[in-house]
């Protein structure tokens, strides 16, 4: 790929007018990042104290009364802090500054790469390079996260943030000497931050750069292996500015695009089937931890299971499992059985299913009817390149689904409940139009072309539209 695919736009405006407008805005924020990069490490310090204080303390105070509020005790601050603030704006960020947190503020990732300076010094090994190995944490993790309960007891919470900061840890002691191997191969909040960093208006360019595609190179500067010459997506960059120096005239610069510029480019951004298997199958399983809570269904299919097993005398599914698997907690009045396990993970794998079967089918049709209509390409790069429209409607559907405390507080502090919905509804509208618009971008590159288009967007737009209405019950 070579540099001027970069810099593609929209034809209204000229290349260069693009490139002096970023440069005037990106100029100024990437020599302040350049000039003090040398106070990263005090920040991650920082961080690190408050990640503990947080996420490890509170499990171990006397539980908070029912009129405390976030001011009140410390463990109902650290539940608004983490779903009422962090998380929802954590993903919004994305749009608008790219995976900063990752880079300059987040603990774990810091934590893992001052390991792998002072650990074995490890190659990592197969499993862990796998394309896969990231939504397959995130799956687990959100599982976890449902039959433990970490949106509602600090135990869970401390089980879940606390777990995977020693994954880091020991992945970054084990591997990849001065590298942040976790961040680049494991970190389930990594995946999900790298798919919709491609959303995002920043991103860091080569300035000499080279062909050959992404590749992974562990003798790069980048803390997360990127080959920076060969640099074309922006999925793996936590934007730490190491690779950034104004005076030289290689390395990396800051240039700020268009919002979802690189969806649109997506066949010459390395699209690759991990992140479509991620959008798919983790908000299928996101999707069914929040449906369990507010469908009949669930309950009704629970009572059936259990009188089952009475009648079968297959008691085990009536006892508690351990409690770092599901909650149990008597004394706050919730104690899950193995029946629930079973329900809550059965459910959430099921949602997935069908959730997965649903989109990739409608997006096998919009290929199959790109080709059809013009389309170059294999079914299978058109099959990859369309998935990526699902990414808007994916984004809003967690922003308001795992951040429902942000929306929570909004009414406490006086704003009306009608409006907070409005908003809600207008976030979703929004990123349906989005998905819509990428698809018809992307369609429009594969080279489907004037009223061809409308046809090959119907399955994209049933889709996003599905998945809207289905995340309806569960936040409305």
């Amino acid at each position: 790929m070579n540099y001027d695919f970069h810099h593609v736009h929209d034809r209204n405006i000229p290349d260069e007018e693009r490139a002096r407008l970023s440069s005037r805005f990106a100029g100024p924020i990437e020599a302040f990042f350049v000039r003090h990069i040398r106070w990263l490490p005090w920040i991650h310090a920082v961080m690190f104290v408050v990640f503990v204080t947080l996420i490890l303390v509170p499990p171990f105070l006397p539980d908070p009364a029912e009129t405390d509020g976030p001011l009140d005790h410390l463990s109902v601050f650290s539940n608004f802090a983490i779903w009422g603030l962090w998380f929802p704006l954590l993903l919004l960020s994305v749009l608008a500054t790219g995976r900063s947190w990752c880079g300059i503020l987040c603990p774990m990732g810091a934590a893992s790469e001052y390991a792998s300076k002072h650990g074995m010094r490890l190659t990592p090994p197969r499993w862990l390079t796998w394309p896969g190995t990231p939504v397959l944490s995130f799956l687990v993790v959100t599982i976890l996260g449902q039959t433990a309960g970490v949106r509602t007891h600090p135990e869970a919470s401390a089980e879940i943030f606390g777990g995977t900061m020693a994954a880091a840890i020991v992945l970054g002691w084990l591997f990849a000497p001065g590298k942040r191997p976790w961040c680049r191969h494991a970190c389930p909040i990594g995946l999900l931050l790298g798919v919709f960093n491609r959303l995002g208006v920043v991103e860091f360019t080569p300035k000499r750069p080279e062909p050959g595609g992404d590749r992974w190179n562990d003798k790069t500067a980048c803390p997360t292996m990127i080959d920076l010459k060969r640099k074309t997506e922006s999925r793996h960059c936590i934007e730490c500015f190491r690779c950034v120096s104004p005076q030289a005239s290689g390395g990396l610069y800051l240039r700020l695009r268009r919002p979802g510029e690189e969806v649109e480019q997506i066949a010459g951004r390395n699209p690759n089937i991990s992140e479509i298997l991620f959008l798919f199958l983790g908000g299928g399983v996101a999707l069914g931890g929040f449906l369990w809570g507010v469908m009949p269904l669930f309950n009704t299919v629970r009572d059936a299971l259990g009188l089952w097993a009475i009648e079968n005398d297959v008691t085990w599914l009536l006892h508690s499992g351990p409690s770092w698997l599901m909650s149990v907690h008597p004394e706050r009045r919730e104690v899950f059985l193995w029946l629930d396990f079973v329900m809550i993970a059965g459910f959430m794998a099921m949602t997935m299913a069908v959730f997965t079967a649903g989109l990739s089918a409608l997006t096998l049709a919009a290929a199959w009817l790109s080709g059809k209509l013009g389309g170059g390409r294999s079914l299978w790069q058109r099959f990859l390149e369309l998935g990526y429209q699902f990414t808007p409607i994916a984004m809003v559907s967690l922003v308001i689904g795992l951040g429902g405390g942000l929306f929570k507080s909004m009414t406490v502090i006086g704003i009306p409940a009608e409006l907070v919905s409005l908003l809600k509804i207008g976030l979703f509208a929004g990123s349906v139009t989005w998905s819509l618009w990428l698809a018809w971008r992307i369609l429009v590159r594969q080279g489907v072309t004037g009223a061809k288009v409308l046809p090959a967007l119907v399955p994209g737009l049933i889709g996003t539209v599905a998945v809207a209405l289905a995340w309806w019950p569960a936040l409305f």
